[in-house]
């Protein structure tokens, strides 16, 4: 028997690309704009297909290089991205390219973890993440738990609580919260110098 480490998201890749809408990359180019040198190396994990976060960065002239545990979804990422470094490993495991980014952004990941993995992935982000770097990610500010319309696997958001006090733990600051036009809820975080 063959793992999953896409947690069901290989099986419906070709339903959410088909369904992924632009909801939200107005507000990441928006916060990459105002927060980051131009052509800065941009961290996305999670990156799916690239489209249209990863893709609306790399027309804004940003680096970006792509996590993302679906085979299918990093195969679409490097055909929608040719040049732009990604590789295909759970993010919650991920090296990360043994390297670090001044800008990381997770977009639609986070709640889909377990807790453990969820704050495993925050440490990991944090430890990547340049002085001065900044972090935006996106999980409901409430705690609350569902089933995800597409893989049917619970999700989960600890809450704005408890996402502020493990950025504080492992070296990251809360700088606030933004919504986009889709009403999801983006936690942006900056690591001091």
């Amino acid at each position: 028997m063959t793992t999953d480490h896409s947690a069901g998201w290989e099986a419906v890749s070709d339903q959410f690309m088909a369904i992924r809408s632009q909801i939200g990359a107005a507000l990441v180019r928006s916060w990459a704009k105002d927060h980051l040198p131009r052509s800065a190396a941009i961290l996305d994990v999670g990156c799916g297909s690239g489209v249209p976060i990863a893709q609306s960065l790399v027309n804004d002239g940003f680096s970006v290089w792509g996590v993302d545990a679906s085979p299918s979804l990093i195969s679409a990422y490097r055909l929608n991205l040719p040049g732009m470094p990604a590789v295909c490993e759970p993010a919650q495991d991920s090296s990360f390219f043994d390297r670090n980014f001044v800008g990381v952004v997770s977009i639609g990941l986070i709640f889909l973890l377990s807790e453990e993995d969820q704050r495993r992935l925050l440490t990991s982000v944090a430890n990547v993440l340049e002085p001065s770097g900044r972090f935006l990610f996106s999980a409901p500010r409430e705690v609350c738990r569902w089933n995800d319309t597409l893989t049917g696997r619970a999700s989960m958001s600890l809450g704005a609580d408890a996402y502020a006090s493990h950025l504080t733990s492992v070296g990251l600051r809360l700088d606030g919260c933004r919504s986009d036009e889709g009403g999801n809820n983006y936690y942006e975080a900056s690591k001091p110098i």
